[in-house]
């Protein structure tokens, strides 16, 4: 969409004001919004300046005028806004005019133009599945002498016994027990459709949605793929969208990957696949699971570098609390057709040459997406740059529960790191992937390990509330 068009936009729709954003390291978007009568073609040349050093990981206080540079692209009105708005992603510039070599969206970027140069292909395209919650209450405190935190929905299965509801009307969802029933077991099916509806107003194709394993209200939309860039924006909005409808109807969406003790976990499942124009490079009907050459060493690639790129994917101390066995967990770094026990899973039912794609399931919904798929991409490519052949490597396939295989078989298997920590580990000793034809920057690298370190140790050196229970009475 040109500038021109955007503007007869904003006059066509009467649009009162226009929300410049941008993304954050931590992927959250943040926002400067500018009445339509200041905005102009001036406004898409120069930019929109704002404060760096508010923004954590960005930069310091004696450097803080940066800029947002408007991708046209972007433009959808705002579906929540009480005064017509319209919203566009931006790029962040130095006032220099330089792209910012710590903004997000600059590094998937330059991860599509990498994967242009490297004579692979043109395109990668990436889906991912975004698992979350809506909850009816949420409480929490974290302070000196306090430690709690509490959710609640009106479906979960404790709440089978519970009164307050004006008389109990039963049907709730068991531990493990939420995958796609029907109402009144499945009591969201409204609100997920509403959330559908305003997606689609919003430009996003969403393929279907559904209940999910877990109780109190565990839910997934899938929308269609895309290019990286444009896929991670369109999470951007799925996310805003979601969080926005479940306010409207008086309750709370989050995509934390385990909100709950004991039942399934939110995954981020990521699709992906590279394209040399319109030609798909993944689909071979004469190998495994109809996988080209090239689609097992992008494979062999993941999974190798895999525990650094736990890091990036699973950025949270909350990560780690779901990637334990026995929850539909992707701990196992393995490939397989069909099996969903294993952190890379080919999709094998109704697939076309040009669906052919792979799923990497250990990612969650905390991970940037604009660094999580360019970092996916980088690693793939490197294995198909080095051939890589995830068999020869000992990845499988393992074509069977990995959960119920004997412990001695089990041994044999690498799983993902344990703790953000042992991740970040993994990130410092194998980042030189990552750096691959400038994508990240090192300085990238090691502001982005810093800051997730400050993270884990907030976590690490609290008092946690299940220590009482262990150890008050020592």
């Amino acid at each position: 969409m040109s500038v021109q068009k955007v503007l007869e936009q904003i006059k066509e729709n009467n649009i009162q004001f226009v929300d410049f954003r941008f993304v954050g390291l931590s992927g959250g978007a943040h926002h400067i919004t500018l009445p339509s009568t200041e905005v102009d073609a001036d406004t898409f040349v120069n930019g929109v300046a704002f404060d760096g050093s508010s923004i954590p990981g960005f930069r310091g206080i004696e450097e803080s005028d940066m800029v947002m540079m408007p991708d046209t692209e972007t433009a959808y009105v705002d579906p929540f806004t009480s005064h017509p708005t319209l919203n566009i992603m931006c790029n962040i510039h130095t006032p220099d005019g330089q792209r910012y070599d710590r903004d997000p969206r600059s590094i998937a970027q330059r991860a599509e133009e990498y994967l242009q140069t490297t004579g692979v292909g043109t395109t990668a395209f990436f889906a991912p599945e975004s698992e979350f919650f809506i909850f009816d209450d949420v409480r929490y405190e974290s302070s000196m002498n306090t430690s709690f935190f509490s959710v609640d929905s009106e479906e979960a299965a404790w709440n089978t016994g519970r009164k307050e509801e004006g008389g109990n009307l039963a049907f709730k969802i068991p531990v493990k027990g939420g995958y796609v029933p029907v109402a009144p077991v499945d009591s969201q099916q409204d609100i997920r459709s509403e959330m559908v509806r305003v997606m689609q107003e919003s430009g996003l194709r969403i393929e279907r949605h559904h209940h999910e394993v877990a109780t109190a209200g565990q839910a997934e939309i899938n929308f269609r793929f895309d290019t990286l860039t444009k896929t991670a924006d369109n999470l951007l909005k799925y996310k805003y969208i979601v969080q926005n409808v479940a306010r409207q109807w008086g309750k709370v969406a989050t995509f934390m990957p385990k909100p709950l003790f004991g039942d399934n976990g939110s995954g981020m499942h990521v699709h992906s696949s590279i394209f040399n124009g319109d030609t798909p490079l993944f689909y071979d009907n004469k190998e495994y699971a109809n996988l080209s050459k090239l689609a097992m060493s992008y494979i062999g690639g993941i999974l190798y570098h895999a525990p650094a790129l736990i890091a990036i994917t699973n950025p949270s101390t909350n990560s780690f609390k779901r990637l334990v066995p026995g929850y539909e967990a992707p701990v196992n770094l393995v490939f397989s057709k069909g099996n969903r026990s294993a952190a890379v899973r080919i999709p094998i039912a109704a697939v076309t040459p040009k669906g052919c794609r792979i799923e990497f399931r250990t990612p969650d919904s905390t991970a940037n997406p604009y660094l999580a798929f360019a970092a996916m991409l980088l690693a793939g490519l490197d294995g198909i740059k080095k051939g890589l052949d995830p068999i020869a490597l000992g990845y499988g396939p393992f074509d069977k529960n990995i959960y119920d295989l004997p412990e001695e078989e089990k041994k044999e298997i690498r799983s993902v790191p344990g703790t953000l920590d042992e991740a970040l580990d993994a990130l410092e000793a194998d980042s030189g992937f990552l750096t691959e034809g400038g994508v990240f920057s090192q300085d990238f690298i090691d502001n982005y390990v810093a800051l997730k370190r400050q993270e884990a140790k907030a976590v690490s050196i609290r008092v946690h509330p299940h220590e009482y229970s262990l150890y008050f009475d020592c």
